[in-house]
């Protein structure tokens, strides 16, 4: 079974070191969108089951991206992991209370962002 998994980051060598690092995992199709606004929509084709989402990015931000990801029913049982360079309770606590699942902070390894997505796969199989 393959599971849909969204990049989005503003930053595009973020999001090819991301797609690089999972695109031999082959559960894994792989979407991208470069802001908040591109990501609801790709989203809402795709149903992706985890969702990489930086926090501060153009049009629309991650933290209300996350909000309206969890307010669709299309997206709302996505695992979505916020990406930030932001150092701080704040940003943690505001994405937490717009329903994000977990965290990884940039700058980040691969062998996290693998880590991680261990991580999702035995929440899934639960």
């Amino acid at each position: 079974m393959t599971h849909a998994v969204l990049i989005v980051d503003d930053d595009q060598f973020i999001r090819k070191l991301i797609a690089t690092t999972l695109e031999d995992v082959a559960e894994f199709e792989l979407h991208e969108a470069a802001d908040g606004m591109d990501a609801l929509e790709v989203a809402r084709q795709t149903r992706p089951s985890l969702v990489f989402l930086d926090v501060d990015m153009p049009r629309l931000n991650g933290i209300e991206t996350c909000r309206q990801l969890r307010q669709d029913d299309l997206t709302a049982g996505a695992t979505i992991v916020m990406l930030t360079a932001a150092h701080g309770d704040h940003v943690e606590s505001d994405a937490e209370q717009a329903g994000a699942d977990l965290f990884l902070t940039k700058p980040f390894s691969p062998l996290d962002l693998l880590r991680l997505v261990d991580q999702h796969g035995e929440r899934q199989a639960r």
